[in-house]
């Protein structure tokens, strides 16, 4: 009986170590796996992709995590579908160091009634301009005065207030209005410039470029005063390689052969290393992009998670990220930075 009880307890010691043993050799294997890239774009509002848990709309959204801030980059045509965009990815928006909302046009800012339900106070930047969507501000002095006028044929009765403010759809947004290119924070720049590419009436479009170790990254919603402005003033105002552009390039309205210059251009005379065309860039320029860069080309439709640290990860399938297949939602690309 005694000698029964010890090969019992014998048994189960062995059990118990071999338990340890296994926790302590998986529990960091599975914490690997699981991290969090330190650097990454979410692309949350689109027209394409893959990801059919998402809801396809034209404009463009995209959630940026790098260097420690999270930053969203416009908000997408529509609230419903921006909401139900943001609620399929698991992002949270209560979470946010700031917002940049590249320009005036509906189908970039269409989701911002949903952004101040959930985030009334995470800081905006936008563009200024007179009479602007987002709000603005003058002197009280911006008119002409007529002092011989009676007091009741005088705004503000002849004595106007020392400024002047302007409304909003969102009086409740905290906007900051952006009136030059800055940096808003170490690594940060706002690219300011007025375009009139694709449009009625000349914009201020704002571009966001990120220094990162491997070279600017630049994040660019319509580019309305042309991808080629942007990236010339972005390397005046960061002077380092351009690692990757992302966004919308706004070829929709190029013929093919403009389409093909432009590629071109970007590809060796600015010595952009990687592109990821969004939203207005169009079909055939896609196409056209796609043969120019090659493998430098990067999907990023709907539901896209890039990931640009030592290797760049696009993946579409529910957050995971699979072995490198042509045929399969997932491409994987090598960012070191060599040859062409």
């Amino acid at each position: 009986m005694k000698y029964s009880q010890k090969l019992y307890l014998a048994t189960g010691a062995i059990f118990l170590v071999v338990f340890l043993i296994t926790t302590t050799i998986t529990t960091p294997i599975n914490t690997a796996v699981a991290a969090v890239p330190e650097a990454q774009v979410t692309i949350l509002y689109d027209a394409f992709g893959r990801d059919s848990s998402m809801k396809k709309d034209w404009g463009f959204s995209a959630l940026i995590e790098v260097n420690g801030k999270r930053i969203l980059f416009d908000t997408g045509n529509n609230s419903e579908i921006f909401a139900h965009n943001v609620k399929a990815k698991g992002v949270d928006l209560t979470n946010l160091d700031f917002v940049v909302m590249s320009h005036r046009h509906g189908d970039h800012m269409g989701g911002l009634n949903y952004l101040l339900s959930v985030n009334q106070d995470v800081p905006i930047y936008a563009p200024k301009e007179n009479f602007g969507v987002f709000g603005a501000s003058f002197p009280g002095t911006f008119f002409k005065r007529n002092e011989s006028l009676p007091s009741d044929m005088r705004y503000f009765d002849g004595e106007p207030p020392e400024t002047l403010s302007f409304g909003t759809p969102w009086p409740q947004g905290k906007f900051s209005w952006v009136s030059e290119s800055i940096e808003v924070s170490p690594g940060f720049h706002l690219i300011l410039l007025k375009g009139s590419w694709g449009v009625d009436l000349d914009v201020m479009e704002i571009s966001l470029a990120i220094d990162t170790p491997q070279g600017t990254v630049l994040i660019v919603g319509c580019s309305h005063p042309t991808i080629e402005k942007i990236v010339e003033a972005t390397k005046e105002k960061v002077d380092k390689p351009i690692h990757l552009v992302l966004g919308g390039l706004h070829l929709l309205p190029a013929k093919n052969d403009e389409a093909q210059r432009i590629a071109t251009a970007l590809h060796n005379d600015w010595d952009v290393q990687w592109i990821a065309p969004d939203h207005c860039t169009g079909e055939p320029a896609f196409e056209i992009l796609k043969q120019t860069f090659g493998d430098r080309y990067l999907y990023a439709g709907l539901g896209s998670e890039i990931s640009f640290e030592a290797s760049l990860v696009t993946s579409t399938n529910e957050h995971k990220a699979h072995e490198i297949n042509q045929s399969d939602s997932i491409e994987a690309l090598n960012l070191s930075r060599h040859e062409h």
